[in-house]
C-alpha cells in the first residue's frame, strides 16, 4: 500500500519526548530571535530614502551597482540579514541593499520596483538605480522587531494585476495575522483584514478581484473579497488537523492555476490539493516525491513546480528535491542537495532557481539552478539564508 493511501500519518503528527523538542523548531509554532531596534520613520510613517538598520545583520553589504539589470538577474529576499541580494545566474552575487530585518517574501511590479516583506515593514526597492525608497510600517502590532523562522511582520507578499495595490501578510506570533493593503502610489497601509496563523504565502486571482492568504498554523486558506474586504475561510487540511501546532501535514505555499484559478497546494509529496476558492471545495490529486514540500510557482502554460524541503521521517521519506509537474499530472523529481525554501522560473521556462535559505535549520547561502531539460544541478552561493526569489 502507497503512502498516499494511508489513512494516517500518525509518526508525523505527535512527536514524543526530545524528538519532538527538535523536530518541532521546524513548522511548529515557536518564538522570534533576540528584538532588535525599528528605524526612524517620518511623519507620515514612511521612512526616508537611505539605509534602513543593520541589527542582526550579519554579512558585509556590496552596494549593487547602478543600472537596469540584465535580463533573467535574480533578486533574493535574505532572511538571514537585512538585505536583498542581485544575482546574476552564472557568477554569482552582484551586490546588496539593506531593506529591514529578516526579509521573507518579495515581488517584482512592470516598473522596477520591488516590495519587500521584512519584520520591520515593507520594503521599496528600486532596481534599476539599487536604492531602498522607502519602508511602510505595518498597522498591525507584531511586537518587538526579531529575527528566526516564528518572527512576527511580514510574509507572504503579491501584487494586484495593475499594480496599484501590494497586498501582504503579517504574522503575530502567537495569534492570528492579517493581511495588509497598500497603496503603491501613497506608499501607506490603506486596509488590514484579519486571516489565520502565520501567513506563509499571499496569492492574487488573474483578474484581481481576490486576494487568498494561505495560513500555515491554522490549517487554511482566507479568501478576500479585494472589493468589499469580505473574507471567508477555507480549511486546506488533506490529513486532517490532529497535532494542531505540534502538526507537519500544514499548507504552506499556494499557486493559482492559470487556467481555472483553482488554488494548487502541495503536501508531502504525496498529495495536491486542488481547492476551488469560489466553492471551499477540496480535491485530491497523488504526487510522487515524497518529501516534505514548501515553495510553490507555476507557469503561464499551468507547469507547477513545487520545492522538496527533506525528510520529517527518514525512514520513510525521500531527500530534497524539486517537482515540476504538468498539468495533466504527469511529474518529474530533480533531487536536490540539502533543504531549499522557494522557487521561481526563467522567463523562457527552460531554468529553475531555488532557494536554499529554508526557514526550518540546515539551510544554506545560496540557490540551486536547475536545468530543466537536463536535469544538471548546479549550487550557486549567493545571499544570506535567501528565501523569496524573483526573476527581474
Amino acid at each position: 500500500m502507497t503512502k498516499y493511501r494511508r489513512a494516517s500519518r500518525t509518526a508525523r503528527v505527535l512527536l514524543p519526548g526530545a524528538v519532538a523538542v527538535v523536530l518541532l523548531a521546524g513548522c511548529a509554532q515557536g518564538s522570534g530571535g533576540a528584538a532588535s531596534a525599528t528605524g526612524p520613520t517620518s511623519s507620515a510613517g514612511v521612512s526616508p530614502t537611505g539605509a534602513p538598520p543593520t541589527a542582526g545583520s550579519s554579512v558585509t553589504v556590496t552596494p549593487a551597482p547602478t543600472g537596469r539589470p540584465a535580463p533573467g538577474t535574480l533578486l533574493v529576499a535574505d532572511f538571514g540579514s537585512d538585505t536583498v541580494t542581485f544575482v546574476d545566474p552564472a557568477r554569482g552575487a552582484t551586490g546588496s541593499v539593506k531593506v529591514g530585518t529578516a526579509p521573507y517574501g518579495l515581488v517584482l511590479g512592470k516598473d522596477g520596483r520591488a516590495w519587500v516583506a521584512t519584520a520591520e515593514g515593507v520594503a521599496v526597492v528600486d532596481t534599476t538605480t539599487r536604492q531602498r525608497l522607502a519602508l511602510i510600517p505595518y498597522e498591525t502590532d507584531t511586537g518587538p522587531v526579531t529575527t528566526g523562522e516564528y518572527r512576527g511582520g511580514g510574509m507572504g507578499i503579491a501584487l494586484a494585476p495593475d499594480g496599484r495595490r501590494v497586498y501582504v501578510g503579517v504574522n503575530v506570533p502567537g495569534g492570528n495575522g492579517t493581511l495588509e493593503v497598500i497603496d503603491t502610489t501613497a506608499l501607506r497601509v490603506t486596509d488590514t483584514v484579519p486571516v489565520g496563523r502565520r501567513p506563509f504565502d499571499v496569492d492574487v486571482s488573474r483578474d484581481g478581484a481576490e486576494v487568498y492568504a494561505t495560513n500555515h498554523d491554522s490549517f487554511d486558506v482566507t479568501v478576500v473579497d479585494a472589493g468589499t474586504w469580505e473574507s471567508r475561510r477555507v480549511e486546506v487540511a488533506p490529513y486532517g488537523t490532529e497535532g494542531g501546532l505540534g502538526s507537519w501535514l500544514k499548507p504552506h505555499y499556494t499557486a493559482v492555476r492559470p487556467s481555472d484559478g483553482k488554488l494548487l497546494l502541495p503536501f508531502e509529496g504525496e498529495r495536491l490539493a486542488v481547492v476551488d476558492p469560489r466553492t471551499g471545495r477540496t480535491t485530491i490529486e497523488p504526487m510522487t516525491a515524497n518529501t516534505h514540500q514548501h515553495g510553490a510557482a507555476v507557469t503561464a502554460d499551468g507547469t507547477l513546480l513545487t520545492v522538496g524541503t527533506g525528510p520529517i521521517d527518514p525512514d520513510e521519506d525521500e531527500g530534497p528535491s524539486l517537482t515540476v509537474r504538468t498539468p495533466g499530472g504527469a511529474e518529474r523529481v530533480y533531487p536536490l542537495e540539502g533543504p531549499h525554501e522557494d522557487v521561481a522560473v526563467s522567463e523562457d521556462g527552460r531554468t529553475a532557481y531555488v532557494t536554499g535559505g529554508f526557514t526550518r535549520d540546515g539551510y544554506w547561502d545560496g540557490l540551486s539552478v536547475v536545468d530543466l531539460e537536463t536535469g544538471d544541478v548546479r549550487r550557486l552561493e549567493a545571499g544570506s539564508r535567501p528565501l523569496g526569489v524573483v526573476v527581474l
